[in-house]
């Protein structure tokens, strides 16, 4: 038997990672209108349809990118969700992080512990060797989060992405392989 479950990519103490999947729709669908005002800012707004969540899925299909579901080890229940996006292999081997907390388990260390385990199988199995996280300045909960994993902040990237209609300024940071710890996959930098 698989210590990590049948459908589990790593565990950790509270939560554990796996690739989402077409029955896991209602409950993302749910989870994402419960956290709408979480969101607005940030990601601007859109209904969850099936068909989105369908063209996600394909998305996730090819080799360019990797998403993932952050569950409760007790439960399986979805607390968060990373995508490893526009993945570059080559000389390069380095992709751009998104990630996501939802209304009802936010501010608990899910996310933090979630994306961990991303970052230890980014780094791993995927073969990586830069991850990148683009964030707009005033996300001052995300930008909490990927200080935590140990993140160098690398510069400012003015009208970096459109939500909701309009360019928005994002600030970069980067984690290369080297500066995490194999033994949990955090940061050595504190």
């Amino acid at each position: 038997m698989n210590p990590t479950g049948p459908t589990h990519l790593d565990q950790g103490p509270r939560v554990a990672l796996r690739h989402p999947r077409r029955q896991d729709y209602d409950e993302i669908a749910a989870l994402t209108r419960a956290s709408a005002e979480l969101h607005r800012r940030w990601l601007g707004v859109h209904e969850p349809t099936v068909e989105a969540f369908e063209r996600r899925l394909e998305r996730f299909g090819r080799p360019t990118h990797e998403g993932y579901v952050i569950c409760l080890r007790e439960t399986g229940a979805i607390v968060g969700g990373v995508n490893v996006n526009d993945i570059l292999r080559g000389s390069r081997q380095c992709a751009t992080l998104g990630f996501t907390a939802y209304a009802t388990t936010t501010g608990r260390g899910y996310l933090t512990e979630g994306l961990g385990l991303v970052i230890r199988y980014a780094f791993g199995p995927l073969g990586l060797h830069r991850l990148e996280a683009n964030i707009q300045p005033g996300n001052t909960r995300s930008l909490a989060l990927v200080r935590r994993l140990g993140f160098r902040y690398e510069g400012f990237s003015p009208a970096f992405q459109a939500i909701d209609g309009e360019w928005r300024d994002h600030e970069r940071w980067a984690l290369v392989s080297g500066d995490v710890r194999p033994a949990d996959g955090t940061s050595g930098h504190r």
